[in-house]
This record gives structure tokens, sequence and C-alpha cells, in this order.
């Protein structure tokens, strides 16, 4: 049965995977089934190199805090600060003591040394400033918008002023309060005030749009770019807040539904700059809805790829990677009836294949999903199987 698999099976590769592709894709989403594995981020660093040489890739995207990547974006391409300071305020969830991580941005650093900008790599994050125990203020985002309409629009259009904002917006601590997260009235989201700012991030998300042409002409196509980043985070946390403090039984798997529309409108908006090699969990970047469980209750919600791939069509491809053993995590050897169980059997250590020839090879019987110990890792899911360009495979994960 698995014979034909075998044989279509490829090493992990720039020119194996845009063979397995119907079109050369804007949005090239590589997945991982889990975090924190060094192993899992130097493939996605050796298929970036390989990315850029042959099929003229320049932009890296990663499932890291999208206002906290413009510092890593601002080293790679123009030196500001230090590695060690980069790998400090650049990366949320913890990414920036990978040692993968660093090894990427200091190699995009010396890769841009001497380049034009037009010629240099990029780097991204495009998560929103969203951690599994809240979500941030808006203020950086907002008073770094208000800042730049401040400087290039007309004053009179300008709907309030910087000290009007700081002064609605308020202390940061009670945006990011975690008890938040599980009790509604611990949340600030639908307080008078900042029913306010929302109004207000709205008229300046507005302002930014209508006055295109101009603004654009008056500073650069780079900085307005950035603007917009910083409206669509804003607006995306607010509305984050807002349904934070909302009582009904589908608030929480509202809240994971707005972090991948975030996430989503942040790819589009990477798309129009040209080809991305796009890095997060599967759970994000698969073309169906994603599930788990928070406090005992099933959430389901479609994900950041799904809403992507809606959009884009064949320019997004994913490619999901599957996992035999993560044996320092508790994952020991895949059962053998699981779609984990039979790419195990084949004896390469990585490779990438085509999903829906799997598929086709796994019909009789089909294939169970794996249970693992380990809340971290999330195994492949049959049903799931056909939606995916190619699976990426790989063995055995080592410590890191």
């Amino acid at each position: 049965m698995m014979l034909g698999v075998k044989n279509s099976a490829h090493a992990v590769a720039s020119a194996s995977v845009m063979r397995l592709l119907p079109t050369r894709p804007r949005l090239l989403a590589l997945g991982e089934p889990t975090h924190g594995e060094d192993v899992l981020l130097d493939l996605r660093n050796e298929l970036f190199r390989q990315l850029i040489e042959e099929e003229g890739y320049r932009t890296i995207a990663i499932e890291s805090d999208c206002m906290m990547g413009l510092v890593v974006d601002d080293y790679v391409t123009s030196g500001t600060g230090t590695l060690d300071e980069v790998m400090r305020r650049g990366f949320s969830h913890g990414f920036g003591a990978s040692a993968a991580n660093r090894e990427l941005v200091g190699w995009m650093r010396a890769y841009n040394d001497g380049r034009p900008l037009s010629e240099q790599l990029r780097f991204a994050g495009f998560d929103g400033p969203l951690e599994m125990t809240g979500a941030a203020s808006p203020r950086q985002a907002l008073t770094a918008l208000h800042a730049y309409l401040a400087t290039w629009a007309e004053p009179d259009l300008l709907p309030c002023t910087a000290e009007a904002l700081d002064r609605l917006l308020g202390a940061d601590d009670r945006w990011t309060d975690p008890a938040g997260l599980m009790d509604p009235s611990r949340s600030v989201g639908q307080s008078a005030e900042v029913r306010e700012v929302r109004v207000l991030a709205d008229d300046l998300v507005a302002l930014l749009d209508t006055q295109t042409p101009y603004l654009i002409a008056a500073s650069s196509r780079e900085e307005w770019d950035r603007a917009r980043l910083y409206g669509r985070t804003a607006t995306g946390l607010l509305r984050y807040h807002y349904w934070s403090a909302d009582t009904s039984p589908n608030r929480l798997a509202r809240l994971c539904a707005l972090r991948d529309s975030m996430m989503a409108a942040n790819l589009l908006a990477l798309a129009e700059r040209g080809p991305t090699l796009i890095h997060a969990h599967n759970a994000h970047l698969q073309r169906d809805k994603s599930s788990m469980r928070l406090g005992g209750l099933p959430l389901e919600w479609w994900s950041a790829g799904a809403i992507v791939s809606a959009h884009l069509g064949e320019e997004y491809a994913f490619l999901a990677t599957a996992l035999g053993t993560i044996r320092h995590q508790g994952v020991d050897t895949p059962p053998p009836e699981t779609i984990e169980g039979h790419l195990y059997a084949l004896p390469e250590d990585q490779y990438v294949l085509d999903a829906r020839q799997l598929a086709a090879a796994l019909v009789d019987p089909r294939p169970a999903r794996r249970v693992s110990p380990w809340f971290g890792y999330a195994p492949l899911d049959p049903a799931h199987l056909t939606n995916n360009d190619a699976i990426v495979y790989v063995k055995d994960v080592q410590p890191s």
C-alpha cells in the first residue's frame, strides 16, 4: 500500500517542494506540529535559503508578535541595535531564546550587508501582540499610527490630539490583566473610554486609507505600509479586548478566531510585498477549521490559513509537518495505523511528499488520528490530509 508513497518521497528541498505545487505561490506556508524544537527551525532556515537562491523569495514571516517583528526587520535591513537586543526584544512566545532563530537573524543581517533595500531579505512577525495569558495594550500601535499621520497628513484632518488619545488609553496594566482571559469582568474592552478609542482608531485608519496617494508621495511606500500595520494591529487589539469582555458562551472561540483573523490580515499584506515563506503551527496555517479544548470547553474557528486560502487560492500553498518521535517530550514511536506510523515505516529521516497521493494510498483502512501524550504536540488529522499541498516528515526530533 505504501510502495507508491515511498517512490514519491523526496528530500526536503526547494525544488522538490515546487514540483509538488500547481503554481508558484505568493505565500508558502510551512507548518510545524509543535513549537520549540530547533530541528524543525533548522529545516525551515535551510528551505528559506534555497527559496532565496532558486525561487527569488525575499521575506520570511513567523508566528511572532508583528510589532516586535519590526525590531528584527530593522536589524536585518539596517543593522539597528545588536543581535542580543534583537533576540530579546524582537520575538514573542519565548522564540527569541531559540538558537535556530538567532542563527536565522544573524545570517539575514550578513546577507543584507551592503545590498540595496530592493535586494534585501525581510523579516516579519505575523501574529498579533497576543499571548496565552492575554493581549497587549493597543497603545504602541495606535500612538505610532497617530504620530505618522500627525507628521504627514493635514493637522485639521486628525480626529484627536495625541494627548487626548493618551488620556483615553489610560494605564497599560489595565489592558494586560491576565485574569481577563477567563473572567470577562476583568477586561476593560467594553468600557466607555475604550469604546471611544475604538471609534478614534477606526477614524485614524480611515484617514490613512483616504489619504493614501498623498501619504505615499509625502513619506514613502515603506513608511505608509508600516503605518498600515499599526492600523491593523490597533484595531485588531481593540476588537480582541472588546470581545474579551463578552459574557456569551462563544467568547473563547471568538477570541481564537480574532487572533487568526489578525494573522490572516498580516499575511495578505505580506503577499502584496512578494513571495514569502511563512512558518507557524500547523493549526494556524491549515486550510480547515482549527480546534482545541480550553478550560474543558471544545473550541472551533477558521484558521488563518483557511482565510488566506479563500482569498489567494493556489497562490497559497501549505506544507504540513508531521513527526515520528520526540522522545524527550514523551512522544514515542507512532502506532502503525496512524498517518505518522505509516510514514515512520519509510527509511528516510526527512522527506516531502504529495499529500493527496498519501491520502489516496491510505484509504483502506483509513488511518486513525494519533493520540499524543504531550499537550504541546498536535498529530496530523486524517480528515485534513487532502487539504494540504504536501507533507514534510521528520522521523526523529532530538533535544535542541
